[in-house]
């Protein structure tokens, strides 16, 4: 019986074209890394189709391959519809086995229901229109779907207490997406664990963290803060990431118990008794 393979998307066309002209040059990976000034596991990520260079990589990579401004012209029909600091990493999460992933404050984007996006957005931008309101809560609604594919990834979703207990968009909101979270972990959508107040000092408590994993390729880890967000390939740092990871899920309550508390907060919104 033959195998019956996924068409190829562009980003993994632009990937296979870039190994095929890299060899056709004669360099390795290491080699062309060295040219284009980045990590050969960021070359490894381009040839896989799971990132794209930067407008800058793209050109450097023309100049080392003699490709006469190819790769660049291509870069330009791939660009993506999300924010540029977190394009890639969403990008990413398409591509993931696993994904592990911890929110301080905030309901990570792919786990928000429009209402709790679309308070999210307002606060942000106050002064945007309805129209380019809708148009983020359908961008963010559409990463979702990652929730709900018959290939996705093994997700772990560990929040702080502190994203249970802000009332984005009012009660009402609230409770709705704390319900929709437990039940993405009733039905073991989602690994759900909750790091309670009583804890106190962790190690991830200053920022919101995403560490994805590949079938072939380098584990990734992503950071986000305000207006700002970095994407980490590079070993020892992507390692530091997953050993905080690490650390702060033993501090985390047990998936029953996370579980219990989340709903309990659903209710406590809902009553208006936060």
């Amino acid at each position: 019986m033959s195998i019956v393979r996924r068409p190829k998307t562009p980003r993994e066309k632009y990937g296979e074209e870039l190994r095929l002209r890299r060899i056709a040059a004669g360099f390795t990976q290491e080699q062309l890394s060295e040219i284009v000034v980045c990590s050969p596991t960021l070359i490894s990520h381009w040839e896989a189709g799971r990132r794209l260079p930067k407008p800058d990589d793209a050109r450097r990579i023309d100049q080392a391959l003699g490709t006469g401004g190819f790769f660049e012209r291509w870069l330009e029909d791939l660009e993506s519809r999300y924010d540029p600091r977190f394009s890639t990493a969403v990008e990413l999460e398409q591509q993931a086995t696993l994904v592990q992933q911890f929110a301080l404050t905030l309901v990570p984007g792919w786990l928000q229901t429009p209402e709790y996006a679309r308070a999210v957005f307002a606060a942000y931008r106050p002064n945007s229109t309805e129209e380019e309101l809708d148009q983020k809560v359908v961008s963010r609604t559409e990463r979702g779907r990652i929730l709900h594919g018959s290939s996705t990834p093994v997700i772990w979703t560990l929040l702080d207490e502190a994203v249970l207990r802000r009332a984005v968009g009012g009660p009402q909101v609230m409770a709705d997406q704390l319900n929709k979270i437990a039940d993405l972990a009733e039905s073991r959508r989602i690994r759900l664990h909750v790091l309670p107040y009583r804890v106190g000092a962790h190690p991830l408590m200053e920022s919101l963290l995403t560490l994805m994993s590949f079938e072939d390729s380098a584990p990734v880890a992503y950071v986000d803060a305000f207006e700002t967000g970095r994407l980490m390939d590079d070993p020892p740092l992507v390692s530091a990431c997953q050993t905080a990871y690490a650390l702060a899920l033993s501090d985390a309550l047990p998936r029953k118990e996370s579980l219990a508390l989340v709903r309990a907060a659903a209710k406590e919104h809902a009553h208006g008794q936060q």
